[in-house]
């Protein structure tokens, strides 16, 4: 049975295994920022209203000035969109007939919205026995017969982000070699916003970078992102995408989040935290875990253990984490988990030692 693609509407899971869904669930399986919305966002949201009745900026404003000048860029640098789903979208109209290609395991998004493009889908995937490490000659020799390279960073499943010398690498072959880079920076706020490779894009005209307001700032149902690229790719991003594209509601959500720097500080502390936590509750129960820097993590049980046992185990218990099925290199045998509060974490190890303990 084929388990849904994306985590998060756990309901749908439940639906699609037959299961009676428990009153209480707790959702590992989608990668949102557990301190909720900055207070502020809940504060404005009485003179939000008024956004309800006149048409939105056509161009996303005042979101679009608020992204350019917190990334330091000009504005004709930027576009706004409807959550990186549709950033992601157009992007792939760039290609439609064209080469790219996707490393896994990652994103299933990217893969499905080049296929229906007609893009000729080149797939590199990552050895778990190499700890999920990028093979770099193997990617500059595909980039070589490509017209794009999509990577995630930090990725999306493992948390890991390649070094800043590996990225740039292939950045700079791409550039000789006429391939284009689309980087999806999704989780990259909860590393370090210094970590970004925006500032970048004043090299490098091959170079896109895809963010999303979605994760750290937990407004996944306004649908808030951006990319930032030379002024000739966002030209063209333009002319794909509908009009009024950002409604005027997430438009102004998404200038007063960029003003949460010490939301963002708190949140990325909080990460780190929990994750280092989890991680050591997982070793000592001798799973392998990626080395991740995100605000969520993947692990394996050990040879004698069964994954999907453990995973419905959870589910029955109310316990919702990511499975693997659909990333290419972990195939089911993975987890996903997302970093929560911290009493949400304490009652996932909880039911996690409890299980370990029979198995």
């Amino acid at each position: 049975m084929q388990l849904p693609e994306h985590g998060a509407n756990p309901h749908h899971l439940y639906e699609r295994l037959g299961m009676p869904q428990p009153k209480t669930v707790l959702d590992f399986s989608e990668n949102v920022n557990p301190f909720g919305m900055p207070e502020r966002v809940v504060n404005e949201w009485p003179t939000l209203l008024s956004k309800m009745t006149a048409y939105p900026d056509p161009t996303g404003e005042p979101f679009l000035s608020a992204t350019a000048r917190f990334h330091q860029v000009k504005k004709d640098c930027v576009f706004v969109g409807n959550g990186a789903a549709e950033l992601l979208t157009l992007l792939a109209e760039r290609y439609r007939g064209k080469k790219a290609i996707v490393v896994h395991p990652t994103f299933s998004e990217y893969e499905s919205t080049l296929r229906v493009k007609d893009v000729q889908i080149k797939r590199i995937v990552l050895s778990e026995e190499n700890g999920f490490q990028l093979p770099i000659e193997a990617i500059q020799h595909a980039m070589e017969n490509a017209d794009v390279l999509y990577l995630c960073t930090p990725n999306n499943p493992t948390g890991i982000l390649p070094t800043r010398d590996e990225i740039t690498e292939l950045i700079r072959h791409g550039k000789t070699v006429g391939c284009e880079i689309v980087l999806d920076e999704a989780f990259i706020d909860f590393v370090d916003e210094a970590l970004s490779f925006i500032p970048e894009i004043k090299l490098y005209a091959n170079l896109i970078v895809v963010r999303s307001m979605t994760k750290m700032y937990a407004i996944p149902g306004i649908r808030l992102g951006y990319v930032v690229a030379h002024p000739s790719v966002i030209e063209q991003i333009k002319k794909f995408a509908p009009h009024w594209n950002v409604n005027g509601i997430a438009a102004s959500i998404g200038e007063t989040c960029l003003k949460e720097k010490a939301f963002v500080e708190n949140s990325v502390e909080h990460s780190a935290r929990e994750r280092e936590k989890l991680v050591d509750f997982l070793l000592a129960h001798e799973c392998f875990v990626t080395e991740s820097v995100a605000n969520f993590l993947s692990f394996k049980l050990n040879r004698n253990r069964s994954t999907r046992q453990l995973y419905e185990y959870l589910l029955k218990r109310g316990i919702v984490l990511r499975h693997s099925e659909n990333f290419l290199g972990m195939d089911g045998n993975w987890l996903r988990v997302g970093v929560k509060s911290e009493a949400d974490m304490h009652v996932l190890k909880e039911e996690l030692a409890k299980w370990f303990a029979d198995n």
